[in-house]
């Protein structure tokens, strides 16, 4: 039986997770749903989250679906607001990714503001409407899914790099103005290939059907690796609390 399936008895405690994507937020939902917690997900399109519905209800725990479009202010205060209605929210995962890869003289004004607005401004919307029920509560979680490109700008990657760089200084300004409030804020950095579909697509792309076959194992990450450190940071003591996290495979150069 893995991490998601075990069902301990429901804690009276919510967790919201803004970009239930069928990877790494899914995994995310589905490792917190695991521990007893309801878990909120949202998505833009909220009916792609029904298979991830059915599995953590198969397994006995609770799961909200919501179309969500982390850009829009309103839509977001409302999403939390609902995550805190009838049960405390403990923690609130920011995970949206807006990964595009232009040149650029391609990069045009409307892609550098769409990136920018999912992935910076998205963020700061969830953490400040987070911040808002937590320092009522008492105390929460709030963390951010960073990338590589949070702390190095790579080729093509310009609209990509100045939002998670942005992103990142926002969860660091938050987290030294919200620690001492008893809110744990961390910001982490996924170094490296997840294992999906289209990362497996992008390596035979880019080098051929030999390369998936001579892959080592472990060497692309399993989300549910990654949802794990998330639950690991949630369950910190407040004397420890790690800040910036960054995960890689151990056969990742970097």
């Amino acid at each position: 039986m893995t991490d998601a399936q075990k069902s301990p008895p429901p804690r009276n405690a919510a967790v919201a997770v803004v970009g239930s994507g069928d990877f790494i937020g899914g995994a995310i939902a589905e490792r917190f749903a695991a521990e007893g917690y309801r878990v909120f997900g949202g998505r833009r399109n909220g009916d792609k989250l029904a298979p991830l519905k059915a599995r953590i209800e198969a397994a006995g725990g609770r799961f909200e679906a919501c179309t969500l479009d982390a850009r829009d202010e309103a839509q977001i205060t409302d999403f939390i607001a609902r995550a805190d209605a009838d049960q405390p929210l403990e923690a609130v995962i920011f995970n949206v990714g807006a990964n595009v890869n232009f040149p650029l003289l391609e990069t045009t004004d409307r892609v550098f503001r769409k990136v920018w607005e999912m992935a910076c401004q998205g963020g700061f919307l969830t953490g400040r409407e987070a911040a808002r029920h937590m320092l009522a509560r008492g105390g929460g979680s709030i963390f951010f899914t960073g990338a590589t490109a949070s702390v190095r700008g790579g080729i093509g990657y310009a609209a990509f790099a100045s939002a998670k760089a942005g992103l990142r200084a926002v969860a660091q300004a938050m987290a030294r103005e919200l620690g001492p409030h008893n809110i744990h804020v961390a910001h982490l950095i996924i170094d490296a290939g997840v294992d999906t579909a289209f990362v497996r697509q992008r390596i035979v792309a880019a080098r051929g059907e030999a390369a998936l076959e001579t892959l080592a194992e472990d060497t692309l990450m399993n989300p549910d690796s990654i949802a794990r450190a998330y639950w690991m940071l949630h369950r910190q003591s407040r004397d420890g609390w790690t800040f910036e996290l960054d995960l890689r495979p151990f056969a990742e150069v970097w």
